[in-house]
């Protein structure tokens, strides 16, 4: 019986996981095969680089990564910095009614975002950050996933460390500063890794908050270079898919230890 069900634990595990990269595979072979190749799945076709070159020349992908990279960088430090704040005042800090602001921050992750699209296009506009980096990002910084998170791993820290710093002359910053952020350094790079690539995906509200390429993202100019006008070419629209998260899967190959080593012991399951 435990033979049976290991079967079928493993059969389901590698189901799934044939299901989940399945059409990562398929776009791989797209990008390196012409489109009638492609779609008509001839094995014995030529393999060729010739859709990646022209997909590289058919929009500014080099904006749309420095762009990318910019706006995930910019939400993450913005993350941090409240997330941690946040954090540490929920999990250390005493003053009346924590609980109940505690439970009306949670009250965000039912909320979707797209319910706030309306709101954050006004604030955006009347803080004149339109059409900017900064303006794409700043909807997402006061994250209640991660306020949790840090809140989480600051009540895990031993009450004798912060006792210890304090004894020591350590106001409530150099506390948290010195004994709280290292001792949260797994939780910090869990929580990086769900924002990057949360963030370096995010769609729908990027397409409405930027007009030109000097601050659209990648997911954003790639909807555009694939958009019906522009001609559907599968091959060409799979080339750029691939390098649009290129970035990101060679992230995860080359740090894939340290990234389920992150999440173990952030408690992520």
């Amino acid at each position: 019986m435990k033979s049976l069900t290991k079967f079928m634990d493993s059969f389901g595990a590698i189901l799934l996981a044939i299901i989940w990269i399945a059409p990562l595979l398929f776009a791989f072979w797209a990008a390196t095969h012409s489109t009638s190749d492609a779609v008509n799945l001839n094995l014995f076709s030529p393999w060729t680089l010739e859709n990646f070159r022209v997909a590289w020349s058919g929009a500014p992908w080099l904006k749309y990564f420095i762009n990318t990279f910019l706006l995930v960088t910019v939400i993450l430090i913005g993350q941090f910095f409240l997330t941690t704040l946040a954090g540490f005042a929920f999990a250390q800090l005493q003053f009346p009614g924590k609980d109940f602001v505690f439970i009306l921050v949670l009250m965000q992750l039912f909320i979707l975002p797209e319910v706030l699209i309306v709101e954050n296009y006004v604030m955006i506009s009347r803080l004149g950050l339109f059409d900017t980096i900064l303006g794409v990002g700043m909807p997402y910084m006061a994250s209640a996933f991660g306020i949790f998170l840090m809140r989480q791993a600051f009540k895990g820290v031993p009450i004798e460390l912060h006792e210890a710093a304090r004894i020591e002359g350590c106001g409530l910053l150099g506390i948290l500063w010195r004994v709280y952020v290292p001792l949260a350094k797994p939780t910090y790079l869990a929580y990086a890794l769900v924002s990057v690539s949360t963030h370096w995906n995010n769609f729908l509200w990027p397409l409405i908050v930027t007009n030109s390429p000097e601050t659209r993202p990648l997911t954003v100019g790639l909807s555009i270079f694939g958009a019906p006008e522009n001609g559907v070419d599968i091959s060409i629209i799979s080339a750029a898919t691939l390098m649009s998260v290129a970035p990101l899967l060679i992230a995860f190959l080359i740090f894939q230890r340290q990234f389920v080593q992150a999440f173990l012991r952030a408690g992520i399951k």
